[in-house]
């Protein structure tokens, strides 16, 4: 069900060869881009976390990741809330073949409880996470090729 107000986003890239869900949300929350995200979240509101962490989300172990709780976990999807349960970050893959794998990365931002729509705040910075959201996607991506 769609929400009046929200926003929503879906990027996608594609990989030469087969990758599971928890590799590609270890990849994307130890990017270096992604660390920078982490440091913020450590400093600024104080929920720090490790590539331990990360990898201990991405394969199910644990539910907590820095700002974020995991929602709901498919065989190949991940669904995270953050601590203040406005925004989603939603995770997919999908294989192309025998040989290639489709990553999917999405957002949903949703307005305060009683709200019909986003803030100023959030509305200003939906350019900039535009930008962002696909440089992580892409970063996930060069990582995964490295052998990361």
């Amino acid at each position: 069900m769609a929400m009046t107000g929200a926003y929503t986003d879906c990027y996608e890239i594609e990989i030469q060869f087969a990758i599971s869900i928890p590799e590609f949300v270890y990849a994307f929350y130890t990017t270096p881009l992604f660390k920078l995200e982490r440091l913020i979240l450590q400093i600024m509101v104080s929920k720090p976390s490790t590539d331990l962490q990360a990898k201990q989300v991405a394969d199910g172990e644990i539910d907590k990741f820095a700002a974020w709780t995991m929602e709901a976990r498919t065989e190949n999807e991940l669904l995270m809330c953050d601590f203040l349960s406005r925004t989603r970050s939603w995770f997919m893959t999908i294989p192309v073949g025998e040989s290639r794998t489709r990553l999917y990365f999405g957002t949903a931002v949703v307005p305060k409880a009683g709200r019909t729509s986003l803030e100023f705040g959030y509305r200003a910075m939906l350019g900039f996470h535009q930008i962002y959201s696909v440089s992580l996607l892409y970063s996930a991506k060069r990582k995964l090729e490295r052998g990361g």
